[in-house]
């Protein structure tokens, strides 16, 4: 890379030869100032044919043309509002004195390119880079490796300034989300929720929310937490009023029961019959599906879901219905215990990370976490750390 002050310095000993040191001085300044401007007109000209074939936008390094593929670009509202070629030379010139970035992109509506003066941020430092966007009177950054374009004044921002995330989750689902005595929270949805605040780097806090009482939890206000974490099915309804992440984690209903009697059950007609007492948790999804199928079994709700499987392994009950994301844990822990059906769910579907609406940027911020997760091979490792089937090849 040839940096602008190394070619004044070429440029000023040519002059002195050509000039002499008589008229050096008069000489130079005038031939000095035309030297750079020819230089960045030449980038401008660069930029402005990369521009003709990146009309949905970019960022772009001038001193190497070369486009990052990792950062977070922020404009400087030194430049702000500079469009056509003929504005160009004023940001090329903008950028060559600070960090040598140009954003830039196609404005339909008005015809017009339009170009900025960037600076790039380290993807870790989101909290620098809205702060400078703050002070630069930008709407938004841009995080280059996702495409995501993350508001100044959003929930995501509202979080950084905070410096904590707060995830509402049921600590009742073993291995997804559970809490010992003496408030510890463990599990593969615990794990998932503290690689989103490392990745965010924020401190992460635990708020407790029940199955029934979740959805209200969700959308009360003042908000009780930012968003919810454990055994949380994607369901179209749910997609009504709330907002679901990608899936981490593939799900379906099946059954828990007493070891003895597995060879009993092979199918849900063999669990709806009347001499058959099941047991669900209330408000959840579990006790939707057996109301809806189990129209002849005994249900029984019972309000603690983390003491169904021991009542199960005692005989108190019959059948537990469950997910198979839960059952092959307990299924471990207690040989009292079967899951005939695990491999025969009666439903699939996937669990993900629930929110409330108005949120998009920080569904967008989780959705990135679990891409991200899913490509570098940690969301597999989860997966093989719980016993849990990865279903995201």
């Amino acid at each position: 890379m040839i940096r602008l002050e190394r070619l004044k310095i070429w440029f000023l000993i040519a002059v002195l030869a050509i000039c002499g040191t008589t008229c050096f001085a008069s000489c130079s300044s005038n031939e000095d100032n035309a030297s750079e401007q020819s230089i960045i007109t030449n980038i401008a000209d660069k930029v402005w044919s990369f521009s003709q074939s990146h009309p949905d936008g970019f960022t772009i390094d001038i001193r190497s043309m070369t486009e990052p593929t990792e950062g977070i670009a922020v404009s400087y509202a030194a430049t702000q509002n500079s469009h056509s070629r003929d504005q160009l030379d004023k940001v090329v010139s903008h950028a060559l004195q600070h960090e040598g970035y140009v954003g830039g992109y196609y404005n339909s509506e008005n015809g017009l390119y339009f170009f900025d003066s960037t600076k790039l941020f380290p993807e870790n430092d989101l909290k620098g880079a809205i702060q400078f966007g703050k002070e630069n009177g930008q709407h938004s950054v841009f995080i280059l490796s996702t495409y995501t374009d993350i508001p100044i004044n959003g929930k995501v921002a509202e979080i950084l300034d905070r410096g904590t995330i707060l995830f509402g989750t049921t600590g009742d689902y073993r291995p997804l989300s559970f809490c010992e005595p003496d408030g510890t929270y463990w599990g593969f949805g615990i794990e998932v929720a503290n690689e989103i605040a490392r990745r965010l780097g924020v401190d992460i806090e635990f708020k407790k929310t029940s199955w029934p009482t979740l959805t209200a939890d969700v959308l009360t206000e003042p908000q009780i937490f930012d968003l919810a974490i454990g055994g949380i099915t994607i369901t179209d309804t749910r997609r009504e009023t709330m907002l679901m992440s990608y899936g981490y984690l593939a799900n379906g209903k099946t059954i828990l029961c007493r070891a003895s009697e597995a060879d009993h059950y092979k199918s849900l007609t063999d669990i709806d019959k009347p001499e058959v007492t099941v047991m669900v948790n209330p408000g959840g999804l579990n006790e939707k599906f057996a109301n809806e199928n189990l129209t002849h079994a005994n249900i029984v709700i019972h309000q603690k879901n983390e003491e169904i499987p021991t009542l199960v392994a005692e005989g108190a009950v019959d059948v537990m219905i469950t997910e198979i994301t839960e059952a092959p844990y307990y299924v471990q822990t207690d040989t009292r215990l079967a899951a005939p059906l695990l491999n025969a769910p009666f439903t699939h579907g996937e669990i993900g990370v629930l929110m409330k609406k108005g949120q998009e940027d920080l569904l967008q911020m989780v959705n990135n976490v679990i891409c991200q997760m899913k490509s570098d091979g940690s969301l597999r490792k989860l997966h093989e750390k719980y016993g849990l089937v990865y279903a995201y090849e």
